[in-house]
């Protein structure tokens, strides 16, 4: 049973700051959190939560595709998975200064027409499938928590991956439950959000510096 284990767990310091990350990730204002909380804001809770599901669903999808495509690049060439991990680190570097320079993309506006459950659901598995941000995302973030060397390193980016959508699944759930909150306190003080934008451009920032400097040992 260990064992088995032992194939999709990473160490527990790697597992550990991959979890860090994936928190200040979640609570980070994106496509698919604005779309959950406008959700909740204009219609519902449930429709909030509808809505999570979806884009929940589309992560999932994001995460055995790119499990199987980076297993695949590894078979093929250790040193292209090298520079992947490179090009990642690049790629969380703009992400961190993209942050800073452009605030939170975060907006809340009540109103709209009320849409069925199942069609906010479908809205937000296709806003997360159909984002070519998320795809560079998996693709750049989570080979960071595994060695190119590691003989089980598809199974454990199919555990980061969907590790990343378990940890967030109640943070996000929170957010909806706490919604109303969030749109009044970005109203009154729309520099709120800057506080989340400079943690999540330094966390982004220290993984992109850590990388860099272990691969060039």
């Amino acid at each position: 049973m260990l064992a088995a284990l032992a194939t999709f767990l990473p160490d527990l310091p790697v597992l550990a700051a991959f979890i860090l990350a994936s928190v200040v990730l979640g609570i980070t204002p994106g496509p698919d959190m604005t779309f959950f909380l406008s959700k909740t804001v204009a219609q519902s809770r449930l429709a909030g939560f509808a809505a999570l599901g979806g884009t929940g669903a589309g992560l999932a999808v994001h995460s055995l595709l790119v499990a199987a495509g980076l297993s695949v690049l590894l078979a093929a060439s250790a040193t292209a998975f090298t520079v992947l991990k490179l090009v990642g680190a690049l790629f969380l570097a703009w992400l961190a200064i993209d942050a800073i320079r452009h605030g939170s993309s975060l907006s809340l506006t009540p109103g709209g027409r009320r849409e069925r459950l199942g069609a906010i659901f479908l809205k937000g598995l296709l806003i997360n499938l159909l984002n070519p941000k998320i795809v560079i995302f998996f693709l750049t973030f989570l080979p960071q928590f595994v060695s190119a060397g590691d003989p089980y390193v598809s199974r454990k980016l199919l555990f980061l991956g969907l590790t990343f959508i378990v940890v967030n699944a109640p943070v996000c759930a929170g957010l909806v439950l706490a919604a109303d909150r969030i749109a009044f306190v970005l109203k009154r003080s729309p520099r709120a959000t800057r506080v989340v934008d400079w943690l999540f451009a330094g966390v982004l920032g220290a993984f992109a510096a850590r990388l860099v400097f272990t691969e060039a040992k």
